[in-house]
């Protein structure tokens, strides 16, 4: 009865091309040039290498290791042009944008060591006197704030023994608990520094000029897990374990805060543009955040069997590459249009098998040359690889 009450339809059938519902991308031989080729690798480092950091020319990187060391590397002959041997492990470098204060912040246990490059064996020849007068301004700042203020700094500012400055080693600033990043603002005069256990003082700013530091926050940002100043604007980005946190440090307010929906954001980097961030994290996932757009991802991505330790943007080609746990380096182009009414266009590019990996790390950091398509990536099998392309 229910099948004569009920009326007959002819159920049409969709004939659809799976083909057709996927995107349309260009060939990765379109995008060219991209980092494909292992081209250098550079051996010297005798523990895992933590950190990179280039030399704004592009001439020279800089590589820190569990092994204590900091070494500068010449790119084009691959031979170790400097060393310094720190004592203690090394978890972070930091190269000074400005071409003509070179000097290369480093994170060693509780201090952050100024190294200058203009002094030892394997000295740069230009940028001395620059440094020089930075360093007298500052410690002429220091002198007269000691002598009005005689109030408690929030960290030490300490000059370097006789022995260390012939080594070419310019300032130490002792903080009360380890460093796990050290990062440079654009011009180079500010550094802001990372100590996740140091719960109010996690996140202190440092300006050379000065030789003074400051709390920017007065709550505790213990799940910090990495910071960076924004490319033009007087903004800071902290990444916590879950989101990242922009702040205005002219208004001293927080700007805004990209929600990703992260298990554990491992490492952030900010376009050239400066408003568009990319992420990382340990489950496995890559976001796009364009901040025009909206404070969620743009796009999230999911390429890698792996947890990913490091993300990086290229500061004046379309590319950006993301470092996982089992040694591969994921390779994307990144193109960003100057209409605002045009989203960033994302396509992957390449795998790069970089690096061997223990149980729980392979790739640690990885960066671009500031002109050239070329990668160079480090990780726990205590070597620094350079990718060109073919």
């Amino acid at each position: 009865l229910d099948l004569y009450l009920c009326p007959r339809t002819v159920k049409k059938r969709m004939n659809v091309d799976p083909q057709s519902l996927l995107p349309s991308l260009p060939k990765p031989q379109e995008l060219k040039p991209y980092p494909s080729t292992l081209a250098v690798v550079y051996e010297g480092h005798t523990d895992k290498v933590h950190s990179l950091a280039m030399h704004p020319a592009g001439q020279y990187f800089a590589s820190c290791s569990s092994d204590g060391s900091v070494r500068v590397w010449e790119i084009a002959s691959g031979r170790c042009h400097r060393k310094w041997d720190l004592g203690a492990s090394v978890a972070c470098v930091a190269w000074n944008p400005n071409p003509a204060t070179s000097i290369i912040a480093a994170a060693v246990g509780d201090e952050c060591v100024l190294l200058d490059m203009t002094l030892g064996e394997g000295a740069l020849e230009e940028g001395g006197a620059a440094i020089a007068e930075l360093l007298k301004v500052g410690r002429e700042a220091k002198t007269n704030r000691g002598q009005i203020e005689g109030k408690k700094e929030v960290v030490t500012w300490s000059e370097p023994t006789s022995a260390e400055q012939e080594k070419g080693v310019l300032l130490k600033i002792a903080h009360s608990k380890p460093l796990i990043q050290v990062a440079w603002h654009h011009k180079g005069d500010y550094l802001v520094t990372l100590a996740p256990t140091a719960n109010s003082r996690a996140v202190l700013i440092h300006q050379m000029s000065k030789m003074q530091s400051q709390n920017p926050f007065t709550k505790s940002k213990a799940d910090a897990r990495k910071v960076l100043f924004h490319p033009s604007k007087p903004f800071l980005f902290v990444a916590t374990r879950s989101h990242v946190k922009i702040y205005n440090l002219q208004k001293q307010t927080l700007a805004k805060s990209l929600i990703g929906g992260f298990k554990m954001l491992s490492s952030f980097d900010i376009h050239p543009g400066g408003d568009n961030v990319v992420c990382s994290s340990v489950d496995r996932r890559m976001s796009w955040f364009d901040m025009d757009l909206s404070t969620k991802p743009y796009k999230t991505l999911r390429y890698n069997n792996t947890g990913l330790r490091s993300i990086s943007m290229h500061k004046k080609l379309p590319l950006f590459a993301a470092g996982g746990e089992d040694g591969v380096v994921y390779v994307f182009h990144g193109m960003v249009y100057q209409d605002l009414m045009q989203n960033p266009f994302i396509v992957p590019l390449k795998r790069l098998h970089a690096h061997k990996c223990d149980k729980f790390d392979g790739v640690l950091d990885a960066i671009f040359h500031p002109t050239q398509p070329w990668l160079f990536t480090c990780g726990v099998d205590q070597t620094v690889r350079m990718f060109t392309e073919r």
